[in-house]
């Protein structure tokens, strides 16, 4: 029989979208107010692998993603989702922006030494539900040495265009994972 633990504690990352640059700078301030210091923002990268968010957000869209300093419990991802979504609204508000338009788009994950999972509010079969309303994705795993895709990974994260800072975030964890404590604190 095995022996239930708590799971090890997760890098926190935000995927954040938008076509405004200031509003990615204004985003990634309030992110810091909510969660806490970043130890890692990635560069921002042209979102051209799919035009999904078209028709919600424009065009020019610009990818950015950032780390957060304190490691998580796995098992605050629906509650970050959810505070993630509030701070859309927040800001579609401040921009007198409609709700159905958002000029952000906020998308909170975990990295772990094995996998990028990614909360969604979007249902399908590959998608585990968590609670009140947000599932997960296992997005990619890590083996040999790299990141890889799955059938169902968006184009961007397969493509091999944020790998490395992955790879980077990955490394900041294994560093922190041999001096931070695990389990619920």
């Amino acid at each position: 029989m095995g022996t239930v633990k708590p799971p090890p504690r997760a890098k926190l990352i935000c995927g954040l979208l938008s076509s405004d640059p200031d509003l990615l700078v204004l985003a990634v301030r309030r992110l810091r107010a909510l969660l806490g210091p970043v130890d890692t923002e990635s560069e921002t990268w042209p979102f051209d692998q799919t035009d999904y968010y078209r028709e919600e957000m424009g065009v020019d869209l610009r990818r950015r993603f950032v780390c957060f300093e304190e490691l998580v419990s796995v098992e605050r991802l629906a509650e970050i989702k959810r505070l993630t979504n509030d701070l859309e609204k927040r800001i579609c508000d401040d921009t007198l922006c409609p709700h159905d338009r958002r000029p952000v788009n906020i998308d909170p994950g975990y990295l772990t030494l094995s996998k990028l999972v990614l909360a969604t509010t979007k249902d399908f079969s590959h998608r585990i539900y968590l609670e009140r309303g947000i599932h997960a994705e296992v997005t990619l795993h890590y083996a040999s040495g790299a990141w890889h895709a799955y059938p169902w990974t968006y184009p961007d994260y397969a493509a091999e265009t944020y790998h490395a800072f992955f790879e980077s975030a990955r490394e900041s964890l294994k560093q922190q994972a041999r001096i931070a404590p695990s389990g619920d604190e």
